[in-house]
This record gives structure tokens, sequence and C-alpha cells, in this order.
């Protein structure tokens, strides 16, 4: 009884294994266990498994499975699978089968061996998935991979929260990392910290409203130098229209923006000196003359004048005079502050724009440039001097207003010999000799210029 009960039970459990392997999706194929000669002869087959392969089950039952390879399938793979079943081992594998019309499709196998109590292997199951959809994509993804790395523009992919995903090998040379080393990071990585925040506020709005963004972006290379790449980042949109990732293509144009601030570095040097240029002084001054309306921070400005530079040239001729200028621009270039601006205003006049200065700190650095040209000596001209006029900005007043007031005090100090520096402050003009209590401003200096009654008459003798 107890054995009829058993018998009974397994056959309930096979056919309901039967049911479930005819319902599944999945391809199912059982064959014997046979691997020599012929091979296995396929013993079982589910519905799915006949829909795969175009196949009738009474056109698979008792046929060997070779009858679904043809050309394209890999050799290699089915010598692996063969020694796997021979050890009694489970196999994974995928290769390409044909139909019954002939067409291809990739299959994926997950083949078991079946044991009977004695340990024996019985049968072979075969759990099979046409993964053609997934290896089509997959060849079309490679190949669209191809094809970006073909292109010299760099390419870089990143998900809806800005991870980069994907990049190209022009992105690679492009930013100095591997693609290893950008995959899974956010792109703020690449940032360099010379964009304003408003810079990337429009890049993400724009990018919210699913609105094309083109800019330059200047961005940190792996080595720690900036580069500039003029991009251009696209929203892509999945099957519901939602945002899924977005697409940036970069054109390195670091050496096109090297070249323009070359040439326009060039266009506001003075040939001669190295200086600013008048026109970049200018504009300097235009600068801070706005910067001193808007906040009220002061600037000022030093103008400079070579004394009787005129008899320099008539007597010596104006290769000496040139080389009297470059001096006077070289100590003009090594006193100046980082942020203050040095310029050959004309001729053997030189302005000085200092921002954010005050009285005191202007004319300190006046007086140490007086006296680092009063040092200066050329072989044939010998030593030669210049006089100053400092000017601090005061509200109301405009950048030609306080020039004019620099002007008006650099020609009281010609007027008192030479060789000085004069400060104008609103209404008073007066020389630094006779004006200590705004030296206090600044450094301790000393006076140290020629006396008025004494004034220095000319370049020194050969």
């Amino acid at each position: 009884m107890i054995r009829a009960n058993a018998i009974a039970k397994r056959t309930i459990t096979g056919q309901l294994l039967e049911i479930a392997m005819a319902q599944s999706f999945c391809a199912v194929m059982i064959t014997d266990a046979r691997l020599d000669g012929e091979g296995a002869v396929i013993e079982y087959c589910n519905a799915a498994m006949c829909e795969m392969t175009g196949y009738t089950e009474a056109e698979l039952l008792g046929r060997s499975p070779r009858m679904l390879q043809g050309p394209l399938t890999d050799q290699l793979v089915l010598q692996r699978l063969h020694e796997s079943l021979e050890q009694g081992l489970p196999f994974q594998g995928s290769v390409v089968n044909y139909r019954k019309d002939g067409s291809t499709y990739h299959v994926e196998w997950n083949i078991s061996p079946v044991r009977d109590e004695k340990g024996v292997i019985r049968h072979f199951v075969a759990v099979q998935r046409d993964i053609s959809e997934r290896v089509q994509a997959e060849q079309e993804r490679a190949l669209l991979a191809r094809a970006l790395n073909a292109t010299n523009d760099g390419i870089l992919i990143t998900d809806r929260d800005s991870t980069i995903v994907f990049v190209n090998q022009a992105f690679e040379a492009l930013t100095g990392y591997s693609a290893a080393e950008l995959l899974g990071q956010p792109t703020e990585m690449l940032r360099s910290g010379l964009h304003e925040p408003e810079f990337y506020a429009q890049l993400q709005e724009a990018l919210s409203l699913g609105h094309n963004f083109r800019a330059t972006f200047i961005n940190r290379h792996k080595s720690g130098g900036v580069y500039y790449a003029e991009q251009s980042i696209a929203a892509l949109r999945d099957e519901s229209g939602q945002i899924s990732h977005y697409v940036g293509a970069s054109k390195d144009i670091s050496r096109m923006v090297q070249r323009e601030m070359e040439l326009r570095e060039r266009a506001n040097r003075d040939k001669l000196t190295g200086l600013l240029n008048r026109h970049a002084g200018e504009t300097e001054l235009k600068r801070n003359q706005l910067q001193a309306q808007n906040q009220l921070r002061p600037y000022g400005v030093i103008l400079g004048d070579i004394d009787l530079f005129k008899q320099v040239n008539d007597r010596f001729g104006h290769v000496a005079g040139d080389r009297v200028l470059k001096m006077v621009a070289h100590v003009l270039s090594g006193k100046v502050r980082r942020y203050d601006h040095a310029v050959r205003w004309g001729g053997e006049e030189f302005l000085i724009v200092l921002s954010d200065a005050s009285l005191g700190v202007a004319a300190g650095l006046a007086e140490r440039i007086r006296c680092a040209v009063a040092e200066c000596a050329d072989p044939e001209v010998g030593r030669f001097t210049i006089s100053l006029g400092v000017g601090l900005w005061e509200p109301g007043e405009t950048e030609d207003d306080l020039l004019k007031r620099a002007d008006a005090a650099l020609y009281r100090a010609k007027h008192r010999g030479r060789n000085q520096v004069a400060i104008a402050t609103g209404s008073m003009n007066m020389p630094l000799v006779q004006a200590p209590e705004l030296l206090a401003q600044g450094d301790s200096l000393t006076f140290s210029g020629k006396s008025p009654d004494k004034p220095w008459t000319g370049a020194a003798s050969p």
C-alpha cells in the first residue's frame, strides 16, 4: 500500500512538473544522456521550445539538438559544452542557432545533468532563452561606442542626477582621466572653480526645462591645470517622455583661447616697455571708477614723468632714451602690488592705477618708485630721476577729475625742482616733504629727493 502511494505521488508530481514546464515561458528541452556518436536525442520539448525554433514537437522529438546548429554556431562553445557534460557538470553558455526557416537567433543555455537513484546520469535538461534582442542591443551599443570613439569631440553621458555613465576616448584625452576614473562620478569633479555660481544656475535651469545648453566651460584637468571646452549639452528622454540622461559634446578650444588671450595681451601692452598701453590703462581706470562708485571703495592714481627726458633724447639719441624708458618700466613693474596696474601713459609719462588704496599707501608707493628710479644708471646717460603726482578718488568725481588733480600734483613736483612726489588731496596740492601726516598713513619713509633750492639740472655727463 505504501509503495503504491509513493508511486502515485511520484506520478502526480511528474504530471505537475510536466504541466509547469509546458506552460513555462522559457524553452525547455530534455535529452537522453548519450554523448557519443550522433549524441543525445531529444525526449521532451515544451511549447516555448517549439515557438522559439519554429519546429513542431513531432519534428523535434527523437532528433539530435545538433539539428539546430549551423555555420555560425560557435564550435568552441560546443566543445566546452561537450567537455562539461562528459564530466557531469552543469553548463552555461550562448551560441547562434538556426530556426526551421533558416533564420538565426541567439540562444542562452543553462544545461544540467539529471541522475538516477544510483547517481548515474540519465538525462540532460536544457533551459533555453532567446537573447537575440539583448545581443542586438549590445551590438548596437558597441557600434555606437566605436562611432563615438572615432569622433574628435569629447562625448560625456550622465544620468539625470549628473552621474557619469559613459565617456569616449576623446573625453578621456580632454580631461586626463580614464573611463574607469570617471564612470560613476559626479560631473562636479571636473569643475575648476573659475565659473561664477550663476553659470551653473543657468546650466541647471536650462537642463531642467529640457533645453539645450551651449557654453565655454573652464574645467580642471587631472594634472591640476585648466582647459577650455566648447560644450553643448542636451537632454535625452525615455519612452514615457521623461528626461533620463544628458549627453554633452565637448571640443577642446584651449589653444584658441590661449591665442586670443595672447593677442589681447599684446594689444593691451606697450611694445617698448611691456607695460599696459594707454587704451588698457583707460579700461582699468573705468573699471576702478565703476567699483568706487558702486561700492565706495577708493582707488588711487600715480602720474610719473621722467625729468628732463627731452634732453636725454636730444643729447644721447632715442636709443638711449628707450633704454631709460625700459629701466623706469622695470622699476614700476617691480614695485606695484600684484593687483595694481602700471601703464605707459604716453612718451615719458607713466600711470599707476591702485585698487582699494589709501592715500598713505599710494604716497608710499610713489616715494619708493622715486627712490628706485634715482638709483638707476644707464652706461651712457648716467643717472636720471622722475617726478610723481599722487591722487586718491573722492566721492562725486570722475576718473578724469582724479587724473587732473594728479596731473596738477605732478606739475607742482616739477615746478618745485623735480625728483619729488606731490600729493593732491581735494583742493590741497602740496609736495610730499610738506605733508608728513599723509606719509603716516602709509609706510614710514624718508624724503631723499633734491631740495627745491638745488634742483637736478639734467642728465649726468658721460
